[in-house]
Parts: structure tokens; sequence; C-alpha cells
């Protein structure tokens, strides 16, 4: 929940999952970037995060909120034992709007394995997932204060209620 065995998760799939889908994860959000996990005593990892430019890796601890978070998304999506399914709940949370293309492609790649249901309000990330003729997409909106499917009449409703 707080990201502390991202490396581990990061070598992970390295090991036993799809190290090249973990690369091309890092270098279509951010080209010319690689991700090095390097082996600790204890049998612990640090992440070591080169970019383009900069002449030397970057600590987990000298990474921005967003690019840890992406981080995170891609470990949790490329997760070598996929659970049936997934939900992410507003994933754009702290990221640069530039990473929301590549996080909408990692996400359509992973859902051909998994079932991906994202909650979210930025409208260029639901756009990017719109464009993957498998997305079924369900637009919410609130009228005189209660939440409605765009779209949807009366004789679509649930046949239940909700208990009072």
């Amino acid at each position: 929940h707080d990201g502390r065995d991202l490396a581990a998760a990061l070598q992970t799939i390295r090991e036993i999952g799809d190290p090249e889908a973990l690369q091309r994860a890092i270098s279509d959000a951010f080209p010319g970037a690689r991700l090095n996990i390097e082996p600790l005593q204890g049998g612990r990892f640090a992440i070591e995060f080169y970019q383009e430019g900069l002449l030397r890796p970057l600590s987990a601890a000298e990474l921005s909120d967003g690019t840890l978070r992406y981080l995170l998304l891609v470990a949790a999506l490329l997760t070598p034992r996929p659970p049936t399914m997934m939900v992410l709940n507003e994933p754009e949370t702290s990221l640069h709007p530039d990473l929301l293309p590549a996080l909408a492609r990692l996400i359509i790649q992973v859902s051909q394995q998994c079932q991906v249901w994202v909650v979210s309000h930025a409208s260029r990330l639901i756009a990017a997932l719109q464009q993957d003729e498998g997305c079924n997409s369900i637009v919410l909106e609130k009228v005189m204060g209660q939440t409605q499917v765009v779209g949807q009449r009366v004789l679509d409703e649930p046949a239940w209620h909700w208990p009072s």
C-alpha cells in the first residue's frame, strides 16, 4: 500500500513476468529512460532510474510522486500472476497529463489477460482508453444530487432498489 516493496515487485516482473513489457511501459512514458533494479544486502532491492540527459541514475527517493505512482501502476498492472479483475480508482492522481496516454496503452494491453475497470475523471485518459474497440465506457452524471448513468432509460434500470 505504501510502495516499500516496489523494487522487489519490479524485480519479480523481470525474473518471472514480462521484462520486455516492463521496459516498453517505461520507455513509452519516459522516452530514452530505463530502469535497473540493484540487489542490496539482506535480499532487498533498490531502484535505479536512468533518464536521458542525467549523468547518474535516480533512486526511488529522488523520483517525483507522479513518476513513483506510474511505476507503482506498472508493477500492479504487469504482475506475473494477474487477478481475474483489477479496479483502478482514479489512476491519474499525481500523474503528469503527458503520462496518461502511456498508462492507457498499458491498461489496454493488460486488459487482454485480465478484466480492468477504470474509474476516472481525466478526460485525456478516458479518451485514450475509448480508442480501443474493447472498451466499454459507462458515463455517470449528477442530476439534482442523484448519480445517473448517461443514456440509461427507465426500462434499462435494474429491477432491484437500494434499501432505505
